[in-house]
């Protein structure tokens, strides 16, 4: 590896090089997903730009980022270009891919035979198990601290193949936390609601500051005789640069907490709404009288029971409770 240029705030938007398995990756989730807008507007079926902008930027562009800017092509000298191209790719990347709603789109868009062989793949045993929230979060540091504190990373620097794998590692694990988290009901137990998603998601941001913060305190210094070897003479001295990549990985790792709260947030609110909006229709259908104008009104009322009182469902509990003088 040559002496690289010193890296200044323009190289590191100008600075790019190609990257062919991400390359690859990027287009093959690309087509597949544009694959099925597409054939979900030929049917008349609607789906939202603001979903496929979320995929296409904020998730591919960001894995793009990651894998081909100046942050890959100054990995192998400095150690927090490193970090943060990490972080990128098991926080933000999977973010924006979860934000597209990718499982959903596949269900609707592919052959009934087809949607279903996914719908039994989503629930069965091992995607359960991978993406059980404690699980799936254990999984993501269990990665992180792996990277850095294994000889993983720094086999990775010296071997391309591994550390292509490595960006995929990351990718993975990150997509298994919050895929799910957003967009996988099918996958997630029953008690998991958006109130206790937002509670994880809450959690789940303290624990993602928990790499960064080992890395910006501990005492060794990680792949150091690799960089201490490729560390060009601009390059700040070793121990600063490992400071400033844990620094990152905590700044990134906040910064990502908000929009994700956020996301769920207003998941909550849009189910909160649409079960209103339901509760209400059938409440004004009870509204209407079953029995004809021949009947009294008292023999219409004994014929109509609301559904409220003969269901147990947990909005029907609900209204039971407000209505203690209603019998059932």
């Amino acid at each position: 590896m040559g002496s690289l240029p010193e890296l200044t705030v323009g190289r590191l938007f100008s600075s790019w090089h190609l990257d062919v398995p991400a390359l690859l990756l990027v287009v093959l989730l690309g087509t597949l997903y544009g694959w099925g807008v597409r054939r979900l507007r030929q049917r008349g079926e609607p789906w939202p730009v603001a979903r496929v902008a979320a995929f296409a930027l904020l998730g591919l562009g960001t894995l793009v980022v990651a894998t081909m800017s100046a942050l890959a092509g100054y990995d192998h000298a400095l150690f927090w270009p490193a970090a943060v191209q990490n972080v990128l790719l098991d926080l933000i990347a999977p973010l924006g891919m979860a934000l597209g709603d990718p499982l959903r789109l596949a269900v609707r868009a592919l052959p009934e035979r087809a949607a279903g062989r996914v719908r039994r793949a989503l629930t069965g045993r091992l995607v359960r198990l991978l993406t059980f929230p404690l699980v799936s979060t254990a999984l993501v540091l269990t990665t992180e601290l792996t990277v850095y504190f294994t000889p993983y990373f720094e086999t990775a620097l010296r071997d391309g193949w591994l550390h292509e794998l490595m960006y995929l590692h990351l990718l993975l694990a990150g997509c298994l936390f919050v895929v799910p988290v957003l967009t996988g009901e099918e996958t997630l137990p029953s008690w998991c609601t958006h109130p206790v998603r937002a509670a994880l998601v809450f959690v789940d941001g303290i624990i993602d500051a928990v790499p960064g913060i080992v890395v910006m305190t501990h005492g060794t210094l990680i792949a150091g005789a690799w960089y201490l070897h490729h560390a060009p003479p601009w390059a700040p001295d070793v121990e600063h640069d490992q400071q400033l990549g844990g620094g990152a990985m905590i700044s990134i790792a906040e910064l990502v907490a908000l929009p994700f709260l956020l996301a769920i947030l207003m998941q909550w609110a849009r189910t909160e709404r649409a079960q209103t909006a339901e509760l209400d229709s059938r409440l004004e259908a009870e509204l209407v009288p079953a029995a004809g104008p021949e009947q009294a009104p008292e023999q219409a009322a004994e014929l109509v029971r609301p559904w409220w009182e003969t269901e147990n469902g947990e909005v029907a509990q609900r209204i039971r409770q407000q209505r203690p003088g209603r019998g059932r």
